[in-house]
């Protein structure tokens, strides 16, 4: 009887929710789109979909599922913690993919949640969850970098607008954005209570950018230089003076991002560097690579990126269930650059002079690929505040180490 009265049972919500997920996905998702690399959210080149990849994207933007967990008022899914959960699960389990994504969803959307406006949120949020506008940022300067709060780009207030003067540098996909989130100097006589939080309009007189070509062969960074631009004060983030401190809530969603998605991510695609070293280095009588001392190091490194996906899931799910980032997004930002510049020079070690080629006979796409990853690669450990960067705030903000001078 109490066999019985289980099948009776009405289903749980999140059993509901799983196959309404389920059969919305089936009757959605493109099978010619399964296992795809998704190019859609990408900030590092200009975008051309394919009929189906259009239509991924209208249905995802459309429903929400870009953003699951942002709310439903700004264009979200407004999903909890185990929808959100459910919703990866069954995407993962016929090869689906998020088609939006970029410094909008990643750094820019979830600050201005928290620090937005009521008006610049329904006028900034919605078109990000549907992945029509591509953001990008505006922090670095020539004479700013690690010193950030050095930035002379200056907002002169000229009423209900500011005019805008200054130059950027390393501006991710500036040459294919539509607006930028910037740090402005809008008071000279202080340094760090000087600056403010301001959305700038890419296509607007007066904004040219300039692509810088990387040893990688790639030109994802940008400088720009904005020479009397005139920007409304409806696009003024917070208050003057508190871009200081939205700027560094910004990097906290960067750091995140970077560390166990996104850029990161690519360098953990591919071939499972066991099966790479048998290919190139050959196998014993045992079917094990043959070098073993490269073995070694081949599962050393395996573990440890096995064991930071964990703990990216883990503090992703503690990030959700307190108040978003913290600064330990310092720690997994240098642990994520760590292991993914270990496995490029692994990589590398395994081809051998296969994996040097830039170009010419005699290398196959994935080897000339490689050569170009590990270049890239580089940057990795610079970029969204660099390794010594985050030790400092590692010191101070977690370990509680004070300056002595």
């Amino acid at each position: 009887m109490a066999f019985a009265a289980e099948l009776d049972a009405p289903a749980s919500p999140i059993d509901t929710f799983r196959k309404d997920a389920r059969d919305w996905l089936a009757a959605n998702f493109p099978p010619a789109l399964k296992g795809k690399d998704n190019a859609m959210s990408a900030i590092d080149g200009p975008t051309d979909l394919s009929p189906d990849e259009a239509a991924w994207k209208a249905a995802v933007g459309e429903k929400g599922w870009g953003v699951p967990g942002w709310p439903k008022q700004y264009g979200g899914g407004g999903l909890s913690k185990a929808e959100i959960r459910v919703l990866q699960e069954e995407m993962g389990r016929i090869g689906a993919w998020n088609p939006i994504g970029g410094m909008g969803v990643m750094m820019f959307g979830p600050t201005l949640l928290e620090y937005g406006t009521e008006e610049q949120k329904q006028e900034h949020i919605p078109p990000i969850a549907r992945g029509e506008i591509r953001w990008c940022q505006g922090y670095s300067e020539p004479g700013a970098g690690s010193d950030l709060a050095s930035l002379q780009m200056f907002a002169e207030d000229k009423g209900d607008h500011y005019i805008v003067n200054g130059q950027k540098t390393w501006t991710s996909g500036g040459q294919w954005a539509d607006k930028c989130f910037a740090l402005v100097r809008t008071d000279k006589t202080k340094k760090h209570e000087g600056i403010s939080f301001l959305l700038i309009d890419m296509h607007s007189p007066g904004v040219e950018v300039k692509p810088i070509r990387l040893i990688s062969g790639s030109s994802p960074f940008c400088e720009t230089f904005f020479t009397n631009v005139s920007v409304p004060k409806g696009n003024l983030v917070g208050r003057e003076g508190e871009g200081w401190t939205i700027g560094k809530r910004l990097l906290q969603h960067e750091r995140s991002s970077l560390s166990g998605g996104g850029s990161t991510a690519r360098m953990f695609a591919g071939k499972p560097m066991g099966a790479l070293a048998k290919d190139y280095r050959g196998t014993d009588e045992q079917g094990r690579v043959s070098d073993s001392d490269l073995r070694m190091r081949i599962v050393r490194h395996e573990m440890d990126s096995r064991a930071f996906a964990l703990t990216l899931r883990r503090a992703a799910m503690e990030a959700k269930s307190n108040q978003g980032p913290s600064a330990a997004t310092s720690i997994m930002k240098n642990v994520g650059a760590r292991i993914t510049q270990d496995r490029a020079e692994l990589s590398i070690e395994i081809m051998g002079m296969n994996g040097l080629g830039w170009e010419g006979e005699g290398f196959t796409e994935a080897e000339l690929n490689q050569t170009r990853t590990w270049l890239w690669g580089k940057a990795v450990s610079i970029y969204g505040g660099s390794s010594e960067i985050q030790n400092n705030v590692i010191a101070k903000r977690i370990l509680g180490m004070l300056d002595h001078q």
